[in-house]
């Protein structure tokens, strides 16, 4: 069975791990690779590798950074069926899906390919007698990332582009249960020209973590997980003085209002819900129908729930695929059946959904569950699955205000054709991103991801403007050429006040 080894220096290394760890493929429950997990000396080789690439990276001229981008970005669509291919084959989405995750994490490379414009600084002239000052920002050495297996292509993709176009250099710790799309970008970048150590992949599990935050020469880790794996890692990394950015959980919540259209807001919901088979940081777990119209929406979601076509992610009839282990499934099924016993009605169950062909595959159907209140385990966790919750609620404020109690703030989305409830509900909620009949808010790549509360730990969001400010810091320099002593000109003088703008 081929075991998947780390990728460190620009080559492939076996190292010397802690162990392996198996890769399967969920649609047939099949074990298909094994995987290295790395050891603290794995990770210092990684560090090491991307610590001395990063003085000749760093010094780059931005326009040779630039062509390596280019270079790159082309290599990524060439391929981008390629890394589809691999993303369905150990997470499961259907292939349509994995290659929209592909696009989307290439808008982020062409993003990054405008960096010589978004580093540009500020100059003033003449700030104070024959002063000069200007601003200008750095790279800030070895960087990493740790990201899930639900976006093995996307999720990097939102982190080490703007990373190397500013000029560090970075390790990726990609999940180690969806880690082969991570070795071919790998490959990618050597053949786009990138010097060897700017791009390293090192795969493990916890102990990996561990070595790359406690590393001395990291300056940054950016994560994307599970809100309490997100609070560790910012206060194990902040406590090393690194700078941090760590997305966590989320409980989306979509709200349907009585005047927006209920199959328009059906045929979204159970798209948002169902996608992915729920795996999605901004999957819509949780629907708020308000008002008299509620039940009519559960009728329409109902049925298109049943009608969703499960099936492996390699066919073309598929449009949901399994869960990713069958630890999830089993996780996810015993959240379905606490919801029915703690007051929640079941309209659509998944529980065991059987895919002919695929019977050992980790499938579940479409669930939705009516008349779910705030205390039901289903609603307070984070299933990551295919369930869908229904709240019922009497007005848009009383939807503003449950979404605010939950302590999640990622996403949320708002179905109406009235614009004054629209402009109340973005103003009101304490989320990240929303979406005004929009199930599934994700910025384009020159605005930034990120949400509230516990759904992000640390000030800045991935990728876009904000991706640019946490990757570089700033330097600002106050520049003077004084003539000869003689002809200094009055109140340039050395002086024992504080400096002043004269």
């Amino acid at each position: 069975m081929a075991v998947i080894e780390h990728w460190i220096g620009g080559r492939t290394a076996t190292g010397s791990p802690a162990g392996t760890a198996p890769v399967h493929d969920p649609a047939t429950g099949r074990q298909r690779h094994e995987v290295l997990l790395a050891s603290p000396a794995d990770a210092a080789a990684a560090v090491d590798a991307a610590r001395a690439a990063f003085d000749g990276w760093s010094q780059t001229p931005l326009m040779r950074r630039t062509r390596v981008l280019f270079a790159f970005r082309e290599l990524v669509n060439r391929h981008a069926v390629r890394l589809a291919e691999l993303v369905t084959a150990e997470h499961g989405k259907v292939l349509s899906d994995a290659l929209g995750e592909v696009h989307r994490g290439l808008e982020v490379v062409e993003f990054a390919c405008g960096i010589p414009t978004l580093l540009k600084g500020d100059f003033s002239d003449q700030v104070s007698t024959g002063v000069d000052t200007w601003s200008f920002r750095e790279p800030l050495g070895v960087c990493t990332g740790i990201t899930p297996f639900n976006f093995p292509v996307m999720v990097p993709m939102w982190m080490f582009p703007v990373a190397i176009a500013c000029g560090n250099t970075f390790v990726l710790k990609p999940s180690e249960r969806a880690p082969s799309a991570a070795m071919l970008l790998a490959e990618l970048w050597r053949e786009a020209g990138l010097p060897d150590g700017v791009f390293n992949v090192l795969h493990g599990d916890r102990a990996a973590v561990d070595a790359l935050i406690d590393a001395p020469d990291v300056a940054a880790v950016s994560f994307v997980g599970s809100t309490p794996v997100a609070r560790y890692v910012h206060e194990r990394a902040s406590a090393a003085g690194k700078r941090v950015q760590a997305l966590g959980g989320a409980k989306n919540h979509a709200v349907v209002l009585p005047d927006a259209d209920p199959d328009y807001a059906a045929d979204h919901l159970v798209a948002a819900a169902y996608g992915s088979a729920g795996e999605r940081c901004m999957a819509i777990s949780a629907a708020v129908a308000v008002g008299q119209g509620a039940d009519r929406v559960v009728e329409a979601v109902a049925e298109r729930a049943r009608a969703v076509r499960v099936g492996p992610g390699t066919s073309p009839d598929s449009q949901m695929g399994p869960v990713v282990t069958r630890e999830a499934r089993e996780r996810i099924t015993g959240l379905i059946g606490t919801g029915a016993e703690q007051g929640g009605r079941i309209v659509v169950d998944g529980r065991g959904y059987v895919v002919p062909g695929h019977e050992e595959g980790f499938f579940l159907g479409p669930t939705l569950i009516d008349q779910v209140r705030r205390d039901m385990d289903v609603y307070r966790e984070e299933v990551f699955g295919p369930v869908l919750c229904v709240v019922r609620a009497d007005d848009v404020d009383e939807a503003i205000a449950l979404i605010n109690a939950n302590p999640y703030g990622n996403g949320t989305a708002l179905f109406t054709s009235g614009g004054e409830a629209a402009r109340r509900f973005q103003r009101g909620v304490r989320v990240g991103m929303i979406g005004i009949n929009v199930p599934v808010p994700v910025p384009m790549a020159f605005y930034s991801f990120g949400g509230w509360k516990e759904s992000l730990f640390g000030d800045k969001h991935v990728h876009g403007p904000e991706g640019v400010g946490f990757y570089t810091r700033a330097k600002v320099v106050t520049a003077r050429w004084p003539r000869p002593r003689a002809a200094v000109p009055e109140g340039a003088a050395a002086t024992f006040d504080f400096p002043t703008n004269a």
